[in-house]
């Protein structure tokens, strides 16, 4: 095992040669780039190459052999939880439309609050490796194994395809690798990470990359800060004041700013509305955050790696302060890039805003033709590039896990397997959902899946949330009632996206298109007749403005063809049935009814009835969870 790890460290470097001259980065600067990647990724592999001698059993596996501290866990859930989206989503979103992009922030911290107080005790008494492990404990242990592991492998899926489609293009977008090499590295390190080094290896990158993520993001916000003397007044005044971000507002809302002034356009720019404009979406988008964070199956496996229930609790502390602190130096992450990049500037790289911070550390660093600014620049892509691939395998452990520990030992060979034959299948199935993941992320190249991120907190939340709760609190839960909590949540929330406005709509998509082909090119045909009457100054302005233009011109004739001779989305509708882009509000309550009325219905079960005053006493107290670490 180690010697083929070996093998792997050699032959890794030849894999990320082959790069174009796109990028963020400009070609002369690229070799800072990969020398920072080298380190990050050598220093990983490292670690992985240690955590493979330390795996011997499927507890050390899955689990870690429940050897993590509460400290530990809790700087390895950060790790888990703390994306690309949110490294780089969230402050895109906040240097675009101000005060709607911290609504994320908040959102995935309050989420932490119903795990501290709901799940995450409980779960570490009860359970084992899995999601499942807790169901079937008081339930059916076939039926309900097979539902809980097709939910995590459904979860996990959605998930794992925007982190391998997101990761690629924001590889290709920082630093120019192809896309397809960006997510075969990315594949093939992940594999690395969990098929030699398992929940230990894992666990450890996490770390890694959560303490590299706080760094970088506390170096960014110290630069950004200290012009303004480190007061929040000052420096959301002069955000409030900054030209580009009165330009940025009245972009935004239109018509309505001919009548306002500069400074009221500013301070629109830290009020609600400009992106979130309609409350319901905005909650049911934030019940699936909160409560979908509860339900996510990477999130749940950590915390069966604590050796007690009490450094479970901590666990969780720990992470809440790690990312409730993150998410603050989110605020100036996204405003100072509003204020010293501009959103023309970002938009013009990446139209989502996910290179606000990486353009930040260029800017604070010296700007793109300087060597501090490309290594600043350099070190947030590597940054973002581990935090990539750290959820991938978080992501991809769960999934296996559910393959080999539930469908495999637990349905398959009832429980009747030895400890060798429990980490081989863990390993085999570690290698089919890699190849998958690496598979799905190629074959999805160009797709918009922005809303898988969303649609799989809204699965999770829908689904796996409800029979946790339930079958944990509620002693007339039974099988019938998880089989049913699944099957409905799981399918009300895929079917209410395939049916919203997320899915791409080819008339409306023609329309969009048209209408910017035209507008588009009147205004290209204006700008250079007026060219060569315009000073040198107003020609570089002209310029940039063309370029733009031509960009938009490109991508709405490119829209065009991608939907010509369309009509229909992918389920066969012109238009959306539902406004809601995110499900959670809806299919929630469904999840719940589902495993209330089918509990009801199902005939009595005398195991669940049996087992409830055990898992009571269990849950509250621990007493008894040490067999089940053990078994």
């Amino acid at each position: 095992m180690n010697k083929s790890l070996v093998l792997f460290l050699m032959l890794l470097p030849g894999m990320t040669l082959a790069a174009d001259n796109v990028g963020a980065v400009a070609p002369q600067y690229r070799f800072l780039t990969f020398l920072v990647f080298g380190a990050i990724i050598a220093l990983t592999m490292f670690v992985t190459y240690r955590a493979a001698r330390r795996v011997h059993s499927a507890s050390d596996f899955y689990t870690a052999g429940g050897g993590i501290s509460g400290l530990q866990n809790g700087w390895a859930i950060a790790g888990d939880y703390l994306s690309a989206a949110s490294f780089l989503g969230i402050a895109g979103l906040i240097s675009l439309y101000g005060y709607d992009g911290f609504m994320y922030s908040v959102g995935f911290l309050v989420a932490y609050i119903t795990v501290l107080l709901v799940i995450a005790e409980p779960c570490r008494n009860i359970g084992k490796y899995t999601l499942a492990d807790i169901l079937a404990y008081r339930n059916d242990p076939k039926k309900t194994r097979v539902a809980g592991a097709l939910s995590v492998i459904t979860v996990s899926t959605i998930y794992l395809t925007a982190q391998m489609v997101g990761g690629g293009v924001l590889v290709k977008t920082l630093i120019g690798i192809e896309y397809e090499i960006s997510v075969v590295v990315v594949g093939i390190l992940m594999l690395a990470y969990v098929l030699f080094g398992g929940m230990v290896a894992t666990t450890w990158v996490q770390i890694i990359k959560a303490v590299l993520l706080v760094l970088a993001s506390l170096l960014l916000v110290v630069l950004v800060w200290a012009p303004y003397g480190f007061s929040l007044p000052g420096f959301l005044g002069a955000a409030v004041s900054d030209p580009k971000v009165q330009a940025q507002v009245a972009r935004l809302i239109g018509d309505p700013a001919s009548t306002m002034t500069a400074e009221q356009l500013g301070q629109r720019f830290l009020e609600p509305g400009l992106y979130l404009k309609d409350p319901l979406d905005q909650i049911s988008l934030g019940l699936a955050l909160v409560l979908g964070t509860a339900g996510l199956p990477h999130i749940l496996m950590r915390f069966f790696t604590v050796p007690t229930a009490q450094e479970a609790r901590k666990s969780v502390i720990w992470a809440m302060a790690i990312i409730g602190g993150f998410y603050v130096l989110t605020i100036f992450l996204g405003l100072g890039s509003a204020i010293n990049v501009g959103a023309p500037a970002i938009s013009a790289i990446d139209k989502g805003g996910n290179m606000a911070a990486p353009l930040l550390a260029q800017y604070l660093g010296g700007g793109a033709d300087s060597v501090l600014g490309n290594l600043f620049l350099a070190f947030v892509a590597a940054v973002a590039f581990a935090t990539i691939v750290a959820v991938v395998a978080g992501l991809v452990l769960a999934a296996a896990s559910a393959i080999a520990h539930d469908i495999y030992v637990g349905v398959i060979r009832d429980m009747h397997v030895t400890p060798q034959e429990q980490v081989r299948a863990a390993r085999i199935s570690t290698v089919v959902v890699g190849i998958l993941a690496i598979t799905i992320g190629i074959a999805a190249k160009g797709q918009n899946v922005a809303h898988l991120v969303g649609l799989a907190f809204a699965v999770a939340a829908s689904a796996n949330l409800p029979c946790i709760v339930l079958t944990l609190y509620w002693r007339r839960c039974n099988t019938g009632g998880i089989i049913a909590g699944m099957v409905v949540g799981t399918f009300s929330a895929i079917a209410m996206v395939l049916v919203s406005p997320n899915m791409t709509y080819p008339n409306k998509v023609r329309t969009d298109s048209e209408k910017i082909v035209a507008t588009a090119t009147l205004e290209r045909d204006a700008l250079m007749q007026r060219f060569a009457d315009a000073t040198a100054e107003e020609q570089i302005t002209m310029q940039t403005r063309l370029d733009k233009l031509q960009k938009d011109l490109a991508k709405a004739q490119e829209d065009l063809q991608k939907v010509a001779g369309q009509t229909t989305s992918m389920v066969g509708l012109e238009q959306p049935l539902v406004a809601l882009k995110n499900p959670g509000i809806v299919s929630i309550p469904l999840g719940f009814l589902a495993v209330f009325f089918g509990s009801l219905l199902w005939r009595r079960d005398p195991r669940a009835d049996a087992l409830w005053d055990e898992v009571y006493v269990r849950q509250n107290t621990g007493i008894g969870a040490s067999k089940t670490q053990q078994h």
